[in-house]
Order: structure tokens, then C-alpha cells, then sequence
């Protein structure tokens, strides 16, 4: 049974850092793209960030380029979204999500067949 469990959100102010951790089992982690994907309150979904396979391509969203870093550790089986300079619009659940594929990952959500329960994240004062 394939499994995504996202952890590390919490509440954080305006202008802090949470660094994001989505465990994977299930399948064979080395064989596939993983993104991050968000949603805030009374939004649609709206992908982030994308890794390949092995790690060495990745790419961003234009609301979270330069703020947002995606890595992953396939030794563990862990994908990280580390997010910096948080901002009260980054409120929202996050959700990592496996490709069927290596690269490029898709940025269209639709075509994710598997996800995690999704982690809060609330950036406020």
C-alpha cells in the first residue's frame, strides 16, 4: 500500500521557517518524481514544487521561487519542502504527492494518483 505521511506544520509568524517532511512507503521512492502541493482556505489545490527521482532536478512555483527549497533523501525515503521568509498568504494545508514518473513532474494536480493526509501550516502574528 503506497503511503505519504507529511510532517513539521505548525503555526509560525510572519517572516519565520518551517521545514516540511513527507515519509513515503509503499513503492519503490527512488523511481519517482514527489511535489508539494497546497491548499488554503476556500481555495483549489495549486502545485509548489517538484523533484525528479534522484533529486537533481527540481522547479518552483513563481509564489514560492527563492523562498521555498524541495530535496529529498532516498535513503530514508523523505522528501523535505524547507520554506523560509513565510508569509501570512502561505497559510494552508500542505500535501506531498507522488508522479507516476521521474521527470518532469507534473504541475497539473490532477494527474497525482497518490497523496498524503496534508500537514497545517498557519503563518500569523
Amino acid at each position: 500500500e503506497v503511503q505519504l505521511v507529511e510532517s513539521g506544520g505548525g503555526l509560525v509568524q510572519p517572516g519565520g521557517s518551517l521545514r516540511l517532511s513527507c515519509a513515503a512507503s509503499g513503492f519503490t521512492f527512488s523511481d519517482n518524481g514527489i511535489s508539494w502541493v497546497r491548499q488554503a482556505p476556500g481555495a483549489g489545490l495549486e502545485w509548489l514544487s517538484g523533484i525528479n527521482s534522484a533529486g537533481g532536478y527540481t522547479n518552483y512555483a513563481d509564489s514560492v521561487k527563492g523562498r521555498f527549497t524541495i530535496s529529498r533523501d532516498n535513503a530514508k525515503n523523505i522528501v523535505f519542502l524547507q520554506m523560509n521568509s513565510l508569509k501570512p498568504e502561505d497559510t494552508a494545508v500542505y500535501y506531498c504527492a507522488a508522479a507516476q514518473r521521474s521527470w518532469p513532474v507534473p504541475q497539473a494536480v490532477s494527474e497525482y494518483a497518490y497523496w498524503g493526509q496534508g500537514t497545517q501550516v498557519t503563518v500569523s502574528s
